[in-house]
């Protein structure tokens, strides 16, 4: 590669790709030709020696050395635009405290970037996380020990005394082995998804929502696990012991092993799975939360226009 202007670019248009698994919708999101971005991207994996995506029929995802090579792009990006931050931003000076609250899930695949994004704006502001299960947090919430917390909305219980906003709702999709007969369909009967030995997440109140699914659709899945660990989840599934019904943001392509786990739509309408801020309800939030819940609905705009960007490619 010839320079640093040029390695940074690239690892910027990889990024894009990889996540809006499109390159027309990566490159409307990026104001680029199409085939500029396909140049850029080429070049990035002759320079590092490996292929990074790989194209099918559906779109573009990170190969294995791709998905290890997104995690340390991101980390590059974040790098670069913190020194830029510390030279030539003026984030605010005002000093402050924070107390946010997540569950382990939540912290696991939301939480890093809003914080990210939030410590740059507010470097002076002290800020504690508090992880812990649901129920406890909302209680957390009510007696003013967090100011505000970062929730699965669907099985919020104490909603007459918290108040929430949607940040994003997650579709849910079967996950299942890469060599499993289903992968050939692009979307899946629930009643054929019943039919199969079922993984279930106990975490966050996900087994709760699968409950009502089978519950309302009148059908019975058979299980072989309940598991806390989303990993463990993964790493069962891409083996072919089991199948799992899980919302989209918890998914990777690839189990601790690196085996592949493969995702496709239930043909059946599936409640989504909402991510939102919680608050209590009436009270004074301080300026802190005020702003950091700002940055969270930013982030979230941000995120919902690259999905729409992707969608329409």
């Amino acid at each position: 590669m010839s320079g640093l202007n040029l390695t940074l670019r690239q690892i910027r248009y990889f990024i894009a790709v990889a996540e809006a698994a499109s390159l027309s919708g990566a490159a409307r999101g990026l104001a680029i030709s199409q085939s500029a971005l396909t140049t850029a991207v080429r070049d990035l994996e002759r320079g590092l020696g490996v292929r990074l995506l790989e194209r099918s029929s559906s779109g573009v995802s990170p190969t294995r050395d791709g998905h290890l090579f997104l995690n340390h792009a991101k980390r590059i990006l974040a790098a670069v635009s913190e020194a830029n931050h510390a030279l030539h931003g003026k984030p605010s000076t005002r000093r402050g405290q924070l107390t946010i609250g997540v569950t382990s899930l939540v912290a696991g695949y939301y939480l890093a970037e809003l914080l990210d994004r939030y410590r740059r704006a507010f470097p002076d502001v002290e800020i504690a996380v508090s992880e812990d299960e649901h129920g406890f947090l909302e209680h957390m919430l009510i007696n003013g020990e967090v100011d505000v917390a970062i929730l699965m909305l669907n099985t919020l219980r104490e909603q007459r005394a918290l108040g929430a906003e949607v940040l994003t709702r997650s579709p849910n999709r079967l996950w299942l082995a890469a060599d499993h007969p289903l992968c050939a369909a692009a979307e899946v009967p629930l009643r054929d998804v019943a039919a199969l030995p079922q993984i279930t997440l106990v975490a966050d109140g996900i087994d709760e929502v699968m409950a009502g699914i089978w519950r309302r659709s009148g059908l019975a899945a058979p299980t072989v696990l309940r598991t806390g660990s989303l990993e463990a989840v993964r790493s069962l599934v891409a083996t072919g012991v089991g199948v799992a019904v899980l919302p989209d943001f918890a998914y990777r392509p690839w189990s601790l092993e690196w085996d592949r786990v493969e995702a496709r739509s239930v043909r059946d309408e599936l409640p989504t799975v909402d991510i939102g801020l919680v608050w209590r309800r009436g009270a004074e939030l301080n300026w802190t939360a005020h702003d950091f819940i700002e940055v969270a609905r930013d982030q979230s705009r941000a995120k919902s226009r690259q999905t729409r960007s992707s969608s329409r490619s």
